[in-house]
């Protein structure tokens, strides 16, 4: 069974870790607000996510967002305006409380009642590579049963977790050549 890559793009390989690239996908499904926080529509569509419940604000302030509400209603009305790293913390809560809040429906929604979800691997960029050092690597799906603790490390921010979730619930189902799939130009899949 292969180890896992070290010193990968010695050779000028392109790609991202497996990880990350469930992460940008888990995130794109998460349907986050596009507008930048830097934008008053954005700022206001953040803030209004995550005060209209007591139970929004009390996630709110666990995620770092620990300004007054006194300060939250001025931002609101427009007679304030956030610092640079407040508007960092909104942001961090935001995407903190969001995940959280849809964690539950994609997880429900990828393991479709242990039918599970199908997972495309693109390989990685070897255009870059001589020709002696490049590898036959092929585009691959596999079916994907588990995400449970795939969905809760993405949940909760820990990108140590997720690696080792990834690897372990996900790409050793590849069989013998798993190592080729660590890293990958993209992931797919739906939910």
């Amino acid at each position: 069974m292969p180890e896992r890559t070290i010193g990968f793009g010695t050779f000028g390989a392109r790609g991202i870790k497996g990880h990350e690239a469930v992460a940008r996908r888990l995130d794109s499904l998460a349907g986050f607000v596009t507008t930048p926080v830097t934008a008053r529509r954005g700022l206001l569509a953040r803030l209004h996510y995550l005060t209209r419940t007591d139970h929004a604000r009390h996630a709110a302030r666990e995620a770092g967002l620990t300004v007054t509400d006194r300060t939250l209603k001025a931002w609101l009305e427009g007679r304030r305006s956030p610092s640079r790293r407040n508007l960092e913390h909104v942001e961090t809560a935001y995407r903190t409380v969001r995940r959280h809040n849809v964690a539950r429906y994609l997880l429900a929604r990828l393991n479709r009642e242990g039918r599970g979800t199908r997972v495309e691997f693109h390989p990685l960029n070897q255009s870059q590579v001589d020709r002696p050092h490049q590898r036959v690597i092929t585009y691959r799906t596999l079916n994907v049963r588990h995400w449970d603790r795939i969905v809760e490390a993405w949940s909760t921010g820990d990108t140590q977790a997720l690696d080792d979730a990834w690897v372990t619930d996900a790409v050793v189902d590849l069989g013998s050549e798993w190592g080729q799939y660590e890293y990958g130009t993209t992931i797919g899949f739906a939910a």
